[in-house]
């Protein structure tokens, strides 16, 4: 969840950075931003001399007295030997599998897990958010909002991006993460309706952008704010935190790697046609849109379980008993237990 937060406010930093530059008189305002991007970089290469190893990586390289100690500094309290102790076994668990952790997620029993990594970030992706921050003030310039006014439209938007993360971070283990889900998905698509319904019916397909009164435009703004509020405390966190609490030791780098692949691949896929798909499709862009959200939130629905207030350790027992999951998870298990009773 931290990770997605520091995303925003990464992206809140840059819609400033770019908002006070574009005022630069000498024109060279896109130097000083483009230059600004060295800062985070050096952040990141000094940060990672002091990057501390997680209780697992110690407990997978047999540092175990290392291991307990970090455990104890992450959870701030001595009285950790039981969350300890589950660790350990899921960790010689995971070195008794012979097979690689590729071999072994595309098994019948990992379906689930596999699943998810896939569809999540796709969807993540499919929501359109990505379209309102690469792209916001060439956005909101195209549907009527002057230059000046298109940045700071984007930093309004950036804004609200971090504050709502923040609201995630709070609730998530209050209300789970199937609500948050939901709720957001069904909070993105009213609101992708609404603003292609009032671009739509104010420029049509061929109409001229131009400038849009005053309390049209802010009506505008309004809509994408509550959408990217809606996407910041539900896909944008649950989008790294569901994969990454669904997948059990023997598979977590292998599972982890498609997660983070598919959503860089479907990023890169969103950023290159965006501007492409906007210049053709015009307010028909934010119902396309629409239609994955539409479908993404079924799919929570009836895929995926909650998994709040329950341990890694033992996350893999929900698949169990769910309604359609447990076909493939079940199944599995029964022929083991079958050729055992063969052997």
């Amino acid at each position: 969840m931290l990770f997605q937060l520091s995303i925003t406010i990464g992206i809140l930093a840059a819609n400033l950075i770019n908002y006070f530059t574009a005022k630069m008189e000498n024109g060279q305002g896109w130097r000083v931003s483009l230059g600004c991007a060295a800062i985070p970089a050096l952040i990141f290469m000094v940060g990672s001399l002091f990057l501390p190893d997680t209780p697992n990586s110690l407990i997978g390289r047999d540092k175990h007295d290392e291991a307990l100690t970090q455990l104890r500094k992450i959870r701030g309290v001595d009285d950790v030997e039981e969350e300890f102790s589950d660790m350990v076994a899921a960790s010689e668990a995971s070195k008794g599998v012979k097979s690689s952790q590729w071999s072994n997620l595309v098994q019948r029993k990992y379906r689930p897990q596999l699943v998810m990594v896939i569809c999540i970030p796709f969807f993540q992706q499919f929501t359109g958010m990505n379209v309102i921050m690469f792209y916001a003030p060439v956005l909101f310039k195209t549907i009527g909002f002057g230059s000046s006014a298109s940045l700071a439209s984007a930093l309004i938007s950036g804004g609200v991006n971090c504050l709502a993360t923040l609201v995630s971070i709070y609730v998530v283990d209050k209300k789970g993460r199937r609500f948050l889900f939901l709720e957001g998905g069904i909070q993105m698509l009213l609101c992708q309706i609404f603003v292609a319904a009032c671009i739509g019916w104010k420029f049509g397909m061929n109409g001229d952008p131009g400038q849009l009164p005053t309390w049209y435009a802010w009506t505008v703004v309004a809509a994408i704010c509550i959408y990217v509020a809606g996407f910041a405390w539900s896909w944008g966190p649950l989008g790294w935190l569901v994969p990454g609490e669904i997948l059990p030791l023997e598979v977590r780098s292998a599972g982890q790697s498609v997660n983070v692949s598919v959503n860089m691949i479907f990023t890169f896929v969103i950023a290159q046609s965006f501007l492409r798909m906007l210049c053709v499709m015009k307010f028909i862009l934010f119902a396309f849109f629409a239609c994955f959200v539409a479908g993404m939130t079924i799919f929570i629905f009836f895929l995926l379980p909650e998994t709040k207030g329950i341990p890694i350790e033992d996350v893999a027992a929900v698949w169990k008993s769910h309604p359609y999951w447990k076909r493939f998870v079940n199944q599995d298990d029964q022929n083991q237990n079958q050729k055992k009773e063969v052997v």
